[in-house]
C-alpha cells in the first residue's frame, strides 16, 4: 500500500482531487452526527470534494448546518431507529411505509451515481453506521468506505479472551471468530471497498485478520468535545486538602428521545433520592465537602419544562444563587463563589438541603467535564462519558432504547467503566464503593480511553478518505 503520511497524502490530494464527488449514507442522529463531523473535517481538506448526503434513518437534521444536498427522501419511523431492540418495532416500521422508503432511498442512490458518471465525476460513498449503509454502498457500483460505529469486539471479548456469556444464543454474536458477521466482512473485503474505519483498536486488529482495509484511527464519537470551562486545577501547599474539599459531582444523562426520556427520568430521581441520603448519612472517601452537586445534561430535544416539574415534584426548590450572593454582599457577607460553573445563562438551579441541581440544554461538554460519575441511560452521551475515564452507572429502563438488553450489551461493550444495577436506589451504595476504591478508578479511567480512542479521528479519517475513496488500484 502506498505512503499513507499527512505529507503525501497533501500531495496526492492536489493531484487528484478535481471533479470528486461524495455520497454519504448514515442511519441514525447518532451517525448523522458523526458523519458531520468528518464531513466538516473533509471540508477543510485541500480541493475538498462536492458532498451529498442522505440520511437513512429520521430527517437528518445534523446536516442541516453543513453546505451540502441532500438526496432522496427521509422519514420519521415509528421506532426512531431502534427496530434492533424489538421485533415489535420492526413491524410497526414496516407498516409506517419502510419497504417503500428503502426502495425510493436505493433508487435514489443509483441515480445519483448515474448522474454524477455522467457528468464525468469521480464518485465515491462513505457509509456510517452499521450493515444497512454499507449494502447500500455495495449495491451502488460506486466505490465505498465504511465507518462501522455499530459494532465493536469489546460487546463479546476483552482484550485477552472471549466473554463467558449464559445468555442463550450469544455464541450467535461471535460465531465466526468476530463481531462482524462472515456477511458483513465480505462487504468489507470488497475490492470497491476502499477503506474500513472500526471505533477501535481492538476491533481493527480482528478485522485486519481478513482481506479487509482497516485503519485504526480512532472514534469520531470522542471528538468536539472540549469544555467552555475547564475544571479547576489546585496549585500551591493546600492542593490535597482544597482537591478533598470541592463538591461531589454527578452528571445525569437521561437519554435524548421522547418520551423514553422522561421515564428514564423519574427513574433517575430515585437514584438521586438514594444517593443524597447516603451522603448525609456517611461522607464518601475522599471527600470532605457536605455538598454533592448534579448536572442534568438535557437534550435540546427534551421538553425544558417537562423534566424542571418532574424534579420540582421530587422536592427541589428554585434557587438564583448569584441573587443569593448579591443579596449577601449586599449585608457586608460576601458569598463564595458557586461550587460549580456551567456556561449556560439560561440554566436553572435547584437546592435541597446540602444538594445543588442544576438542569442544563446548553452546556452539555461542560457537564461531562464537570462530573465525577454519571448516572446514565443514555447511548451516545454515555460513550463519551466512559471515553473521558470517568465512571458510569447504569440503570435499565422501558425503552425502546434504553431497556436492559440494551444497557447489558453496553455494560459489554465499555466493560469495567460501566456499573450495571437492577434497581434505582442501588446506585448510591455503588458510588460510595467505587470511591472507596482509588486503585479501581484508576482502571476504570484505562479502560475508557482504551475503549473509545483519543480525539482527533474525524480528522484523521477525512485524510485518509481524501486518499483511499477514489483510488482505482
Amino acid at each position: 500500500m502506498s505512503d499513507l503520511s499527512p505529507s503525501s497524502l497533501t500531495s496526492d490530494i492536489e493531484k487528484n482531487t478535481s471533479g470528486l464527488r461524495l455520497l454519504v449514507l448514515s442511519n441514525g442522529h447518532g451517525e448523522d452526527i458523526i458523519a458531520v463531523r468528518i464531513l466538516q473535517e473533509l471540508q477543510q481538506q485541500p480541493n475538498p470534494p462536492e458532498i451529498f448526503a442522505l440520511p437513512l434513518v429520521g430527517q437528518g437534521y445534523a446536516y442541516h448546518g453543513l453546505d451540502i444536498r441532500l438526496i432522496g427522501s427521509v422519514r420519521t419511523m415509528p421506532s426512531g431507529g431502534f427496530i434492533y431492540m424489538d421485533g415489535r418495532q420492526f413491524v410497526r416500521d414496516v407498516q409506517g411505509g419502510l419497504l417503500q422508503l428503502t426502495v425510493n432511498q436505493m433508487n435514489s442512490i443509483r441515480h445519483w451515481v448515474n448522474t454524477q458518471k455522467k457528468s464525468g465525476h469521480k464518485i465515491a460513498i462513505l457509509a456510517v453506521g452499521d450493515i444497512v449503509p454499507l449494502i447500500f454502498a455495495w449495491l451502488s457500483g460506486a466505490n465505498y468506505g465504511f465507518v462501522g460505529t455499530a459494532k465493536s469486539e469489546y460487546y463479546v471479548r476483552d482484550d485477552v479472551n472471549f466473554l463467558k456469556r449464559k445468555k442463550k444464543g450469544a455464541w450467535w454474536e461471535s460465531f465466526s471468530g468476530s463481531i462482524y458477521h462472515p456477511w458483513e466482512r465480505w462487504l468489507m473485503s470488497q475490492q470497491r471497498c476502499k477503506a474500513v474505519f472500526p471505533r477501535d483498536s481492538l476491533t481493527a486488529e480482528i478485522l485486519k485478520k481478513w482481506a479487509i482495509p482497516a485503519f485504526d484511527l480512532g472514534n469520531p464519537m470522542m471528538d468536539a468535545l472540549e469544555p467552555t470551562i475547564s475544571r479547576p486545577r489546585f496549585y500551591g501547599t493546600h492542593i490535597e486538602k482544597q482537591e478533598l474539599a470541592r463538591p461531589l459531582v454527578v452528571t445525569l444523562l437521561p437519554g435524548s428521545r421522547p418520551p423514553e426520556a422522561y421515564a428514564n427520568w423519574q427513574q433517575m430521581m430515585i437514584a438521586v433520592s438514594a444517593l443524597m441520603a447516603l451522603w448525609e448519612e456517611e461522607k464518601f472517601v475522599g471527600y470532605t465537602s457536605e455538598t454533592v452537586v448534579f448536572l442534568g445534561a438535557i437534550a435540546p430535544s427534551l421538553h425544558f419544562d417537562s423534566i424542571r416539574l418532574i424534579l420540582e415534584s421530587q422536592g427541589w426548590q428554585p434557587f438564583d444563587r448569584f441573587d443569593s450572593a448579591q443579596r449577601k454582599s449586599a449585608h457586608g457577607k460576601p458569598q463564595a463563589q458557586p461550587p460549580i460553573q456551567i456556561p449556560d445563562k439560561h440554566c436553572l438551579t435547584f437546592k435541597q438541603k446540602n444538594a445543588l441541581f442544576i438542569l442544563s440544554q446548553n452546556a452539555y461538554n461542560d457537564c461531562l467535564d464537570q462530573g465525577d460519575l454519571a448516572i446514565a441511560m443514555a447511548g451516545t452521551a454515555t460513550e463519551q462519558f466512559v471515553g473521558l475515564g470517568k465512571p458510569a452507572i447504569t440503570i435499565p429502563g422501558h425503552g425502546p432504547q434504553f431497556t436492559y438488553a440494551f444497557a447489558e450489551a453496553q455494560s459489554r461493550h465499555l466493560g469495567s467503566s460501566v456499573i450495571l444495577v437492577e434497581e434505582p436506589a442501588e446506585v448510591a451504595k455503588v458510588v460510595q464503593s467505587l470511591f472507596a476504591n482509588p486503585d479501581k478508578l484508576q482502571a476504570i479511567a484505562e479502560n475508557g480511553l482504551r475503549r473509545m480512542g483519543k480525539p482527533g479521528a474525524a480528522k484523521r479519517i477525512a485524510e485518509y478518505s481524501m486518499k483511499l475513496l477514489w483510488n482505482e488500484d
